[in-house]
């Protein structure tokens, strides 16, 4: 049953791919269904842009706007405990939007009541309270990234690998969106208050829609997936990228639950037998069977602190990672099989250049980056590989940041040739930049 729903909901996409209108399956899908979980339409993302069907990544992202209007009202809810309390993450991102849509109100009342207003005075400060607004909003950009560098790596680790690649890539237009509002607000009053509402209600009615995604439809997939690990995995991670507009108000320390049945009043008869070997005999009304538990041999346990032969000379794993961690530049390895490997720990996440946590290891690198820049990362990826080149540069100025970033992609490659992965490490220049002296010694 589970596997037709899924497919007549890719059915119905499908016809809405195929140029069938909105209102001809709306019908359809409400004598059909009495509710649609997230799993199911993660499912059917996941089918649609997997099949031989023709519905390619661009297809579904059109598709998005109108299958999430479809499942408005139809979603089932989920509850699961612990998601109101403050400081869970569930909790933070839905107060999170709150702010931000309480910020779209302000500004659209800023923005009307400029229209109407005559006073070049008062105008001048509306204008000032106009781009304070737009860029207390504009903090939306660190909701996106929390979702975009926490959630979706868990998410795919269950499989729903599909969701994530089309709603980056939504945030990524909503992202562009934003940029040409708040640059038409700064120009006022150069250009015309309707330019201003018109370039502001384009990036208004997308930020909305991906509200009600993220609430009706990620966080219900998230709700049905992830385990209570993967929200303190989360909640602890947080930190790095920030919030948007409001602050957790406490740390959230979940109580644990016991998920093993309590003890019946007869406890199993255990029998010792061979060396590490435990048997258990269970009475049931039927009959008694016997479990046995044989130990597997353990494997030898590398000690972190005895020295290894390692290059011209010797280190323990330990002194290998405290030298990494004391470089003055920020190091990422991607193993040949495209694998998000290791980062080294040299600074803390919230002030890294690129930032990194523990839940993006393990992780294909061409879901590490955004869909827009997908092409370069494949580009940069097979070059190295291939051997056409033996590194990529580049350098970024960040005025707001104060930095000059300079980014090296260098192949890596074994004594024998082999290629064995790629090395990125990322540093900023800008002190070495500033240097007007030719000699200095820095003893005294």
């Amino acid at each position: 049953m589970a596997d037709e729903r899924i497919h007549v909901l890719r059915d119905i996409l499908l016809e809405l791919h195929n140029g069938s209108s909105p209102e001809s399956v709306q019908e359809r899908f409400d004598a059909t269904f009495t509710g649609v979980s997230a799993i199911e339409i993660s499912l059917m993302e996941h089918e649609l842009m997997n099949s031989d069907s023709g519905v390619t990544f661009e297809d579904v992202m059109e598709l998005c706007d109108v299958h999430a209007n479809l499942f408005k009202n139809a979603v089932k809810d989920v509850e699961v405990a612990d998601t109101e309390h403050p400081g869970h993450p569930v909790r933070i991102f839905k107060e999170e939007n709150l702010a931000l849509r309480a910020a779209l109100i302000r500004i659209r009342r800023l923005l009307d009541t400029y229209e109407s207003m005559e006073d070049e005075e008062m105008l001048a400060e509306m204008r000032k309270g106009l781009v304070r607004q737009m860029g207390l909003l504009g903090q939306f950009d660190i909701h996106y990234q929390r979702k975009e560098e926490l959630f979706f790596p868990i998410m795919e680790r269950y499989g729903h690998d599909s969701p994530p690649k089309v709603m980056w890539g939504a945030d990524d237009q909503i992202r562009e969106l934003f940029q040409t509002a708040l640059a038409t607000a700064k120009s006022l009053p150069e250009v015309s208050i309707s330019s201003v509402k018109e370039a502001f209600e384009a990036f208004a009615t997308e930020f909305e829609s991906m509200i009600f995604k993220e609430e009706s439809i990620l966080l219900m997939i998230l709700l049905e997936s992830f385990t209570q690990d993967d929200w303190l995995q989360i909640a602890e991670e947080s930190d790095a990228y920030g919030y948007a507009i409001i602050r957790p108000s406490e740390k959230w320390v979940p109580e644990r639950q016991s998920f093993v049945e309590e003890k019946s009043e007869e406890e199993p008869v255990q029998l010792d037998t061979a060396e590490g070997q435990v048997q258990q005999v269970i009475d049931t009304p039927e009959g008694q069977f016997t479990i046995t538990f044989t130990p597997k041999e353990k494997e030898a346990v590398l000690d972190r602190h005895s020295q290894q032969s390692f290059g011209n000379g010797y280190l323990s794993v330990e002194q290998a990672n405290l030298i990494l961690n004391h470089l003055p530049m920020e190091i990422t390895f991607v193993n040949k099989d495209d694998i998000f490997q290791y980062y080294n720990d040299n600074t803390p996440a919230d002030e890294m250049i690129f930032k990194r946590t523990p839940s993006q290891v393990g992780r294909n690198v061409e879901l590490c980056h955004p869909p827009k820049y997908l092409d370069k990362v494949k580009t940069i990826m097979k070059g190295l590989r291939e051997g056409t080149k033996d590194k990529y540069e580049m350098w970024i100025k960040s005025e707001s940041r104060g930095k000059f970033v300079h980014i090296t992609y260098a192949a890596v490659h074994d004594e024998n040739g082999e290629f064995q992965g790629v090395l990125e490490y990322v540093q900023d220049i800008q002190p070495y930049r500033e240097i007007d002296t030719d000699y200095f010694r820095g003893l005294e």
